[in-house]
């Protein structure tokens, strides 16, 4: 299961009200740390998933001195001043060495990649040279040296390649099997539990009844977790009763690292999901200074950590993004997983009141002189999904913020680095 610290519940020392979305953040960092269960895996099966050992390199790269290009391969004792000439002896090819002596006075044709004889220690170009049957002249200065990749010159023996918490790219693959390694050991996936509350939801190929409407969030939920390397356990929806709400957290909080719901989490008659959270775990906070996204439920039953999410798709989506994956990539051992945020200019007027922290969604794009600009989706209600299908960024505004003009440098955090 996750590793989680037991606090105090915020009953009794937190604002709800008034925590910040960086106060947020820092307190769901600092009570996390990576689950403990490892496993090892083949490079075929490793891909997305978090080291758990750093991979250290049990041999050079590359794993003799080779050729940087075709032409031949000459001893430095024999460089003289241009033109001079040298007997060529023989030939080799990556993956077959010439296998004699090179003499003074003497070469071998060679090809990009292939091994370099001992006895030579320098590489010239074939355009810098006349070949004459079994002679040829160099028509260049040379310097020993030049043109030779040397053992070890990119990775050496020992050389730590791959620090623990990264999460495995392709290349990452392509490098480990250069160095002869065909399994690594990373963090088992974390496993996570998710589902929907409400009575007005209605799953796809349902009927739809007078006042309700299909489940988005589910959808949206496992797209977003499924990015990131997870075992996904759908536990669909559940209606807006204690005892199902009751049963559906303490069978996720045993099968589950993490617990995420959607809805429920307002001061509505039927918002049962922080009541229940406070019966049966314990409560670090549930709302943040922020929109879309202020109703957020925070922290843990049984030894599963848990997030109740807001109800309205948008608010889903933010919330998941800025709290949730950042916590779960925490948990699952990944480091150095921090998102990209830079300014751009915005080409519309942004309105907004001063006291949260607003998560616009923006579309960044290139003007025609080739300078990067964002302008928002238009309407930026928290039920609004379309928005979130249309932006390609999240517009960062401050709490301090009561609107900006167009034409103002804005904060963008780009889905490219965060989705």
């Amino acid at each position: 299961m996750a590793e989680f610290t037991p606090q105090p519940s915020c009953a009794d020392d937190v604002d709800h009200n008034n925590l910040t979305v960086k106060q947020a953040s820092q307190r769901i960092h600092d009570l996390l740390s990576p689950i403990s269960s490892w496993q090892k895996v083949s490079l075929r099966q490793a891909l997305g998933q978090i080291l758990h050992q750093s991979v250290v390199s049990p041999r050079q790269v590359p794993p003799y001195n080779n050729s940087a290009m075709d032409g031949y391969a000459l001893r430095s004792a024999d460089i003289k001043n241009a033109p001079f000439s040298l007997t060529n002896i023989g030939v080799a090819f990556a993956g077959k060495p010439y296998q004699g002596r090179v003499e003074t006075g003497q070469c071998i044709r060679i090809m990009t990649g292939a091994k370099i004889p001992d006895d030579c220690d320098t590489v010239v170009m074939q355009e810098q040279v006349q070949p004459n049957e079994d002679m040829v002249t160099v028509h260049t200065d040379l310097k020993a040296g030049q043109n030779v990749r040397l053992a070890g010159e990119d990775i050496d023996s020992g050389d730590t390649v791959l620090p623990a918490g990264r999460r495995l790219t392709a290349a990452d693959l392509g490098l480990l099997a250069s160095l002869g390694i065909a399994e690594v050991v990373t963090y088992r996936p974390l496993r996570v539990a998710f589902f929907s509350t409400g009575d007005e939801l209605c799953g796809l190929g349902e009927h739809l009844a007078d006042g309700q409407i299909y489940d988005s969030n589910r959808y949206t939920l496992y797209g977003m977790l499924s990015q990131l390397n997870i075992d996904v356990i759908d536990m669909g929806v559940i209606p807006d009763n204690r005892s199902a709400l009751r049963i559906a957290l303490q069978q996720a909080a045993t099968d589950a690292d993490v617990i995420i719901s959607s809805g429920g989490v307002s001061v509505g008659d039927a918002d049962y999901v922080k009541d229940m959270l406070a019966e049966l775990g314990e409560v670090n906070f549930w709302k943040i200074a922020m929109r879309p996204g202020r109703p957020l439920a925070f922290g843990q039953i049984g030894e599963a950590m848990f997030f109740g999410l807001p109800g309205n798709p948008v608010s889903v989506m933010v919330t998941f993004y800025q709290f949730v994956q950042p916590a779960l990539k925490r948990l699952a051992g990944e480091t150095d997983s921090d998102p990209i945020i830079f300014k751009v200019p915005c080409d519309n007027v942004i309105k907004k009141r001063a006291g949260r922290f607003e998560f616009q969604r923006g579309i960044l794009f290139r003007n025609n002189e080739g300078q990067l600009r964002v302008s928002t989706t238009g309407a930026q209600g928290s039920g609004i999904l379309r928005s979130m299908s249309m932006a390609n960024c999240f517009i960062l505004l401050e709490e301090n913020c009561d609107g900006l003009s167009a034409g103002s440098l804005v904060n963008v955090q780009p889905f490219a680095g965060l989705v």
